[in-house]
């Protein structure tokens, strides 16, 4: 697995970053070779352009090269980032909190005991959730045997289901 890296906040992009293909300078090819049109980014990261802009504003996503006529243009680099977003979105991190991992990340290699800090904190809470959610599902399996009992239903329960069945018949009965 690759580590992503924030980009970085406006510094120009040399031959040697991520994205940036030999002979190509700033502004040239715009969706051309290596560079990605914001289309290409919103089909590719699962992210709205709205969603791209807000992450580009508020120092999510760093700046994002653009064309000579001002278009914006997408690295793979910029990609592999928005992955490392949507997965810290998708497991309930907070907007404040990513901003905060990603400050650490483009302060450098100096910060790598915070950023382990922040996403070890981020686990525990998406175990947390996981846990919680599995309580809630065996509520909803009792549910379920429950209402196939009452209906007569020959279709088998979640076998988490069984203990909590017998709790909630006598809690609606």
């Amino acid at each position: 697995m690759t580590h992503a890296t924030a980009p970085q906040q406006p510094a120009a992009r040399t031959a040697a970053e991520p994205g940036v293909r030999p002979g190509t300078q700033p502004g040239d090819q715009p969706g051309g070779e290596g560079w990605l049109t914001p289309a290409q980014a919103v089909e590719r990261s699962g992210f709205s352009l709205d969603t791209l802009r807000y992450y580009e504003r508020i120092g999510l996503l760093g700046t994002v090269e653009r064309s000579r006529t001002g278009h914006r243009r997408f690295t793979p680099h910029d990609l592999e980032w928005l992955g490392v977003l949507r997965c810290l979105r998708d497991t309930g991190m907070p907007i404040a909190e990513m901003r905060r991992f990603a400050e650490l990340v483009r302060a450098g290699e100096g910060t790598s005991g915070a950023r382990l800090a922040v996403l070890e904190q981020h686990d525990v809470q998406v175990e947390e959730r996981i846990a919680h959610l599995r309580r809630q599902q065996e509520l909803i399996h009792g549910k379920i045997a429950f209402y196939r009992s009452a209906t007569g239903s020959s279709a088998t329960a979640p076998s988490a289901a069984d203990s909590s069945a017998t709790e909630l018949r006598t809690a609606e009965a």
